[in-house]
């Protein structure tokens, strides 16, 4: 039987985590699960850690660690997580690392690896300030790599394509400040523990594909040596 596959998904913003997380979900039929989605289940199901987490996001607070954690605990001993799991926006910080670390420990399981989709900021900076959006329906278009017909006109209904507030590079560039702050430790604290596998994001989705599926084959060929 293989050995279940617990793996952490890390990228900057525009490197395709969603694209290469779902192609992942159906070759291995894992759940991909996020902080957000954990937290909205457990906020609509009324769940006790859920109110709990609602008192905090009603006051503008931040969720605490520990209610995460907890929230992180019972979803991957769901069901479906059984077998493995991605995981994606968690952990956030260090702390949340040794603490999710000490909870699968006390599952008996542990992160298979952590999983690095590595964009330069520059490439980063290309793909999302690229991207443009029709005004009426939202229909999308990239104006390198997915160009309408006629510049600034949406090809499905005329109306005008936009650049949204979050796409300009002086924003993307302080989101991607964010991201190297808060992900750096995490990758470094990782990096200690021999589980960080680096993937290269600027090849073509397919590679990249094909680049993390040779990688979970080798880590799979490693716990049964």
């Amino acid at each position: 039987m293989a050995a279940e596959l617990n793996l952490i998904l890390f990228g900057p913003p525009g490197a395709g985590k969603g694209t290469q997380a779902e192609r992942l979900r159906g070759d291995f039929q894992l759940p991909f699960i996020s902080t957000g989605e954990m937290l909205r289940a457990n906020v609509r199901d009324q769940t006790e850690l859920g109110l709990k987490a609602k008192e905090f996001m009603d006051a503008g607070d931040l969720v605490p660690d520990d209610l995460i954690v907890a929230m992180a605990g019972e979803r991957l001993g769901q069901d479906d997580a059984l077998d493995g799991f991605i995981l994606d926006g968690f952990p956030r910080t260090v702390a949340q690392a040794t603490a999710l670390e000490r909870k699968l420990a006390s599952m008996g399981r542990r992160v298979t690896a952590a999983l690095l989709i590595d964009v330069p900021d520059e490439e980063v900076i290309r793909r999302l300030s690229g991207r443009r959006v029709c005004v009426k329906a939202g229909h999308n278009y990239h104006v390198e790599f997915d160009p309408p017909k006629h510049d600034s006109v949406c090809d499905q209904d005329g109306s005008r394509l936009i650049q949204r507030d979050d796409d300009r590079p002086d924003v993307i560039a302080n989101r991607l400040r964010v991201y190297h702050e808060k992900t750096k430790p995490l990758v470094d604290y990782y990096d200690s523990l021999g589980l960080m596998r680096r993937i290269d994001g600027t090849r073509d989705p397919a590679d990249v594909h094909g680049h993390i599926r040779a990688v979970i084959a080798t880590l799979r060929l490693e716990e049964n040596v």
